[in-house]
């Protein structure tokens, strides 16, 4: 089991209100699967973007979050470091903002390789982006240990030999409640329950103090006054990446 096994088992809790596939999205990643027969999804979480179109297992180190899956049929609890299955079990690997919480990412990786026979594919963030205005301006503790956890393309394509990146625009009303998801909703991010899926604010020692800032700057209008251009967009890059690699 990795870390976030433990981590994911105190925070997970209700993690699946919140985080709920956004149908754009999933159409993003159904397109990156293509025609694949079977699918392995790595770090499955509570099943988000898990397809349904054709036979897929579920690997999740967190009972916490297998207990939230609608599916518990499929899933297997172990690490991304050590999947318990043969060589080429699968058509594509599907690992879905998962990468940054393993404990090695490189075995995580090769592993990932190891039992798919076509194709890898990796929902992620582009820690060479600039983040947006809620780690930029309010946190960014956030942004400086997203940096630190999240691989570069470049990582991602010496591991793999050769990716295929594609942005992933975040709609202005994006159900699925990741960090980035509320971009233009930055009153979403004064609500414990939102926040409550996502990891990055278990990692805050300081929330309060920041929070009450946003606050303070919503009902002054000054976040208006700063970033009110947001309101015209519908969507918006905010760094995340869907990398896909042939692998065999």
């Amino acid at each position: 089991m990795n870390s976030s096994n433990n981590r994911y088992d105190k925070i997970g809790v209700g993690y699946s209100n919140q985080r709920k596939p956004d149908p754009r999205i999933a159409r993003h990643i159904k397109e990156a699967l293509g025609a694949a027969s079977s699918v392995l999804n790595v770090g499955a979480g509570s099943g988000s973007y898990e397809p349904n179109h054709v036979p897929t297992i579920a690997v999740e180190p967190s009972f916490q979050m297998i207990q939230q899956r609608r599916n518990q049929n499929n899933v297997v609890q172990a690490s991304a470091e050590a999947l318990p299955f043969k060589d080429a079990v699968v058509d594509c690997v599907l690992a879905v903002l998962t990468v940054h919480h393993w404990s090695d990412l490189t075995q995580g990786l090769s592993e990932c390789a190891r039992t798919s026979k076509r194709e890898v594919a990796i929902l992620t963030w582009d820690p060479e982006t600039p983040g947006f205005w809620l780690t930029q301006e309010y946190f960014p503790e956030i942004l400086e240990l997203d940096r630190s956890i999240f691989p570069s393309m470049d990582e991602l394509q010496q591991h793999f030999g050769s990716i295929r990146v594609a942005p992933v625009e975040i709609p202005a009303n994006c159900v699925d409640g990741f960090l980035g998801a509320y971009w233009r909703r930055p009153e979403a991010y004064l609500n414990d329950e939102v926040r409550s899926g996502m990891s990055s604010f278990s990692r805050i020692a300081n929330l309060p103090d920041r929070l009450e800032q946003l606050r303070k700057d919503l009902d002054s209008k000054a976040w208006h006054r700063a970033h009110g251009r947001l309101q015209t967009k519908e969507n918006c890059d905010l760094g995340y990446r869907l990398v896909t690699a042939v692998v065999h």
